[in-house]
């Protein structure tokens, strides 16, 4: 998938007339691109529309027009974009009880460095994750992190194929995997093209 350009973008006013179908548009699209991996950890993954999406809701709120600004937000988000090698997904830790977060928070630090992706026939890959900075440190780690799953051609291939993938959570205190559909699959093999 290739970068977003300032051409891509709709310009605030376009945006203002095209943001309701542009919202239902993506929300259709995300429904595919969101696996639950146990009770309280999910990843959102992100390809050009999800993050053409991000973009324009972010310049909307800010009210960023100028040329200058408009290129500080792709610069930051258009590395979330696969580039036909990878998948590319936000991961969030999810408790609804603002207590039992704080808690798990500091019991799963350094979660985002125990998820893996297998694909059937090859051996797991995991995931690299928060390339920007940190969001672990030794007292907690952050409810949101940005992995990058790097897949061989190989691997690739199969997974387009229709190979069973299985994206799943080892660390010591929390265990869990989830098993794509046929659906989600779909979805997310069009990330490799």
């Amino acid at each position: 998938m290739h970068p977003l350009t300032h051409e891509d973008l709709f310009s605030l006013e376009q945006y203002a007339r095209e943001r309701a179908d542009l919202r239902a548009r993506v929300l259709a699209h995300k429904r595919d691109r969101k696996i639950r991996i146990g009770k309280h950890v999910t990843l959102l993954f992100e390809d050009r529309l999800t993050i053409q999406y991000q973009v324009q809701e972010m310049l909307r709120t800010e009210k960023i027009f100028e040329p200058e600004g408009i290129a500080e937000e792709l610069g930051a988000y258009n590395p979330l974009i696969p580039d036909g090698g990878n998948l590319k997904a936000t991961m969030l830790i999810e408790y609804d009880d603002v207590e039992e977060r704080k808690r798990e928070l500091l019991r799963l630090r350094n979660i985002e460095h125990a998820v893996q992706l297998a694909v059937a026939g090859h051996a797991p890959v995991t995931a690299v994750a928060d390339e920007d900075l940190p969001r672990s440190n030794d007292e907690k780690t952050s409810a949101v992190h940005f992995l990058r799953f790097e897949l061989d051609a190989p691997a690739a291939t199969d997974f387009k194929g229709g190979a069973s993938v299985v994206f799943r959570i080892e660390h010591p205190n929390y265990r869990a995997e989830a098993r794509l559909t046929d659906s989600q699959q779909r979805a997310l093999a069009a990330d490799f093209d």
